[in-house]
């Protein structure tokens, strides 16, 4: 059935009228609060720029410092979240965990207090979320895995902090500047999916920390945050077939099979590129060192890249570098996505404050295609 209402996707749909954040593609640029993120990536930190868009303000050094500090105040968990981690499945997925551990939290909220939708009671409560969420994604995965538990060291930063539970130790500084640079280059991005479903769930007027659950069930699929831990084992795929020298021809293969490649084009750009991936994919060569197969991994990086160029007109999107990067700085691929949310949190308790400052509630309608006049 032909009707000019119907938006499949909602493709094109105008949902919101924000002050958050922009994808200009015509301009190849992805606003955030007026600012060229590209150059928030290059010249600031994750902390400032989850500072701008929570507050609307870029901070000074010391209000960031300051900023940071709070957090890393609030960056512990409560310590029955660790025994429920420990009641999980072995078969659990570091997603679920993750959207389980948010939920939880607010299980510690006053109920009056949790659905108080006042600006000033979401701003403590999404600052509650955006502290704990590092703590909570990274303890759950290791639970999961039967490692030891890595509470926050609170004496360190955001970035750091969040290696640091990672790794089990003290983190380089070339570790902590590139996941810096990653959490900053996910934080925001206008209206994806899980963006979406936050604004959906904020709509009811329901809590911020449903709201946030929501968009880590959205993020976990393949089409959305999934793509960086498709596009990782795609790369150690190659590596295994014979490395840089069969790249080509794997890829070729897929596409002979219309297999779909994880990594590439995406619903806004169309066949521009994406400007995140476009900056982290320098960063790329400066790293490879970091791993023996290293080098190897980036020609097999650069080579499907080309071929994708080529053949398919398609682009890599941030999820194709930031995989790579990740696993030269020794993050596990199950980790990928969840950090994917952890980043982006700053940008969807936003998102949730802006949606109930002025509200209304989102219930689209359908075009009906089933039978009518049935009787039991």
């Amino acid at each position: 059935m032909s009707n000019p209402n119907y938006k499949p996707g909602l493709e094109g749909v105008i949902a919101a009228i924000t002050k958050l954040s922009y994808l200009d593609t015509e301009e190849e640029q992805i606003i955030v609060r007026g600012y060229d993120l590209i150059e928030l990536i290059q010249k600031t930190s994750y902390i400032q720029v989850a500072h701008l868009l929570v507050y609307d303000k870029l901070p000074s050094k010391e209000e960031a410092r300051e900023f940071e500090k709070k957090l890393m105040a609030m960056a512990d968990i409560p310590e029955d979240m660790y025994k429920m981690f420990q009641l999980m499945p072995a078969t659990t997925q570091a997603m679920d965990a993750l959207r389980t551990g948010i939920s939880f939290l607010a299980g510690y909220e006053d109920p009056d207090y949790l659905m108080d939708t006042s600006t000033k009671t979401n701003e403590e409560k999404a600052l509650k979320i955006l502290a704990k969420a590092p703590t909570i994604a990274v303890n759950s995965f290791r639970a999961i895995h039967k490692m030891p538990f890595v509470k926050p060291d609170k004496s360190l930063g955001y970035a750091e902090n969040f290696i640091y539970m990672i790794k089990g130790s003290k983190p380089s500084d070339v570790e902590t500047d590139t996941l810096d640079k990653i959490l900053t280059a996910y934080i925001e991005h206008e209206m994806p999916n899980s963006t979406f479903a936050v604004r959906v769930v904020a709509s009811t007027l329901s809590d911020i920390y449903g709201s946030v659950a929501s968009a880590v069930a959205s993020l976990k699929g393949p089409l959305h945050g999934g793509a960086n831990e498709a596009a990782m084992k795609m790369f150690l795929e190659v590596m295994e077939k014979g490395g840089p020298r069969v790249a080509e021809s794997y890829i070729m293969d897929k596409l002979a099979r219309k297999d779909k490649i994880m990594g590439f084009g995406h619903r806004v750009y169309m066949k521009k590129y994406d400007p995140r991936a476009y900056l982290l994919k320098d960063y790329i060569p400066q790293l490879a060192h970091l791993k023996p197969e290293g080098k190897d991994l980036a020609e097999i990086y650069t080579t499907i890249a080309n071929v994708m160029e080529r053949e398919k007109g398609l682009f890599p999107n941030a999820d194709y570098p930031i995989a790579l990067l990740y696993y030269l700085i020794n993050v596990p691929i199950d980790l990928y996505t969840p950090i994917f949310l952890c980043s982006r949190t700053a940008g969807l308790v936003a998102h949730h404050m802006e949606q109930q400052e002025n509200n209304r509630l989102f219930r689209p309608r359908v075009i009906y295609e089933g039978p009518r006049g049935l009787h039991p």
